[in-house]
């Protein structure tokens, strides 16, 4: 008999989100529904204001990946003025961008999604002396190894679980679900480095600062280029960056891609089946500039493209043309399938269905979510860090190319584990490495530069004639995937202002004929150790790294409204 369940809300990402979903009499998944439960009016906030403004609101859509959003933004706004910025600043906002990268992934792995895979009370019971030759087994220099450090991280465990039995903020959890594959040894080396990361992620996030003033929400960059003059002039200030910068990759070539290889032979059997694969079609903006063309025409590290069901021997080229939002299943008005430049987003709040033994679902007849559903050519796509690698992959680009068939050979998987939800974090953990690697060079490349006396950040522009009725889109690379920003500039203020976020592509429900988002797809066919406890559900949506963004409006998991707020435009300059 079919079985319905409900995972709301679901924990350890940013934002709020809700996961319906109908298990046949094996407890594997038939049917799935994706809803964000909450409202962002950013988009309305920034009608009437001075464009070049935009940037220090939009990057309040999200403070988690702190940067991309202003970029993306400033973007948008260069784009329509037909602005490119110099040398300095492009390499400036490579490095800031770069720091986001090597401080989000890691992030991501250990703080939110590793314990979907590595069971920390089983830690409890490891040989700290055979923790040691896991490590060696996985790393030639393993970070932080060391039988005493290992005993220490125990012993920390051990306290905690002592002075609170519920074990705290670990308390909530599934310790001990028959779905977790690794030994006690390969937690307790994975734990310890999750305690690694919880102090290792300062250094990228100052590493940031540096070159962007402050973070979260930097705010060095300006419309037509950066205003760190100073620091690109002071040779102290980028070797302080290039310090952090190796302390960062010391930890992700011993820490991260060691222990994402020992949890990719764990859980081998799950990635070659497929589990979590979902729609196995494919959309990267390409990303990281490599010379100064205007964005979008020059070469780029990550290449721009769609792959189709899996097939690498098609890549079809970026169009944002032929990108498109439709509110079929979303909680907005008109259901008519608009480009970005014409999207709106007036909220149509329908609700929940009557409560059942007190819980309430979604109307998935109807409309269900707060999130559009985006297409590229009318095609339901993935972004995010697999859909760059495997596009890259697909193009024949030689960095992506060996770093992924050597990530394959040293655990000794075909290809075909790439689509999987393993096969996303693996994704993350390649291209940590290339852009880690790439950083070095851009450090250099800057610095050459700036001694040579060559200081310039920005490219003068006329405001007033630019501004008076144009329009333009800026494109980012953001660690969670293809990221969008388009407006319309009439008399000096913001017409409309859209944005398609990653998570907007992967979150999305259903579209006007019926095809499921990422995150839907993904979840069809998994397959539950213990429908009470759905482990395996969490492990398929953390792959994706969901971040929902700014909520304005909530709905609870019995349909209550807890608030609802007016979003009114302001034409006062930020």
């Amino acid at each position: 008999m079919a079985q319905r369940i409900v995972v709301d809300p679901v924990t350890r990402i940013e934002g709020h989100l809700r996961v319906e979903a109908v298990l046949d009499s094996n407890n594997t998944i038939t049917d799935a529904w994706s809803s964000s439960t909450m409202f962002r009016g950013i988009e309305t906030i920034l009608k009437d204001r001075d464009p070049r403004d935009a940037g220090l609101l939009a990057q309040r859509i999200c403070g988690v990946c702190t940067l991309v959003h202003y970029m993306a933004s400033h973007r948008a706004v260069e784009n329509a003025f037909a602005v490119t910025v110099p040398k300095n600043a492009r390499l400036v906002r490579n490095l800031k961008l770069g720091a986001q990268f090597i401080h989000d992934h890691p992030v991501h792995f250990y703080a939110l999604s590793a314990f979907d895979y590595v069971d920390l009370v089983s830690a409890l019971s490891a040989s700290p002396t055979k923790a040691v030759s896991v490590a060696y087994a996985h790393s030639r220099n393993p970070y932080n190894v060391s039988a005493g450090n290992y005993a220490a991280v125990q012993a920390k465990l051990g306290a905690f679980a002592k002075q609170d039995p519920s074990l705290g903020v670990f308390g909530n959890a599934y310790w001990g679900n028959p779905s977790y594959r690794l030994t006690p040894e390969e937690n307790l080396v994975a734990v310890s480095h999750y305690l690694d990361c919880l102090d290792l992620q300062r250094i990228p996030a100052k590493m940031m600062a540096i070159l962007g003033a402050k973070n979260p929400h930097p705010q060095a960059d300006v419309v037509g280029g950066i205003t760190a003059v100073e620091d690109l002039a002071d040779p102290e200030r980028l070797a302080q960056f290039g310090e952090w910068l190796g302390q960062t990759k010391a930890f992700i070539e011993g820490a991260y891609i060691p222990d994402l290889l020992m949890v990719g032979k764990a859980y081998a059997g799950e990635a070659v089946a497929g589990i979590g694969g979902g729609l196995k079609s494919y959309l990267a903006y390409g990303g990281f500039e490599l010379d100064d063309s205007p964005v979008g025409t020059g070469q780029t590290l990550f290449p721009s493209g769609m792959v189709l069901n899996g097939d690498l021997s098609k890549v079809y080229p970026l169009n944002q043309e032929k990108i498109t939002e439709d509110v079929t299943h979303s909680w907005y008005q008109d259901n008519t399938v608009l480009q970005p430049f014409d999207g709106e987003t007036i909220p149509n709040y329908t609700g929940l269905k009557s409560p059942v033994n007190d819980v309430a679902y979604l109307q998935t007849d109807g409309k269900y979510s707060w999130v559009k559903s985006p297409t590229h050519d009318d095609q339901r796509v993935e972004v995010g860090p697999l859909a760059r690698l495997i596009v890259g992959y697909a193009s024949g680009n030689k960095t992506i190319v060996d770093a992924v068939d050597g990530a394959l050979k040293a655990g000794g998987f075909p290809t075909s584990v790439l689509f999987s939800a393993v096969g996303r974090h693996a994704a993350r953990a390649v291209e940590t490495q290339i852009i880690a690697n790439a950083m070095g060079d851009w450090l250099n490349e800057l610095q050459v530069n700036t001694q040579s006396g060559d200081l310039s950040t920005w490219t003068d522009f006329d405001f007033g004639t630019v501004s008076a009725n144009s329009q333009g889109y800026g494109f980012v690379m953001a660690p969670r995937g293809a990221l969008g920003h388009w407006i319309r500039v009439q008399d000096g203020k913001i017409a409309n202002y859209q944005t398609i976020s990653p998570t907007t592509w992967n979150a999305a429900p259903r579209d006007g004929k019926g095809r499921k988002g990422a995150y839907e797809a993904a979840l069809i066919g998994v397959h539950l150790a213990d429908p009470n406890q759905p482990l395996e559900v969490l492990r398929t949506l953390h792959s994706f790294d969901p971040c929902l963004s700014c909520a304005v409006h909530l709905v609870d998991a019995r349909g209550r409204d807890m608030g609802s707020f007016e979003v009114v435009p302001s034409s006062t300059s930020v």
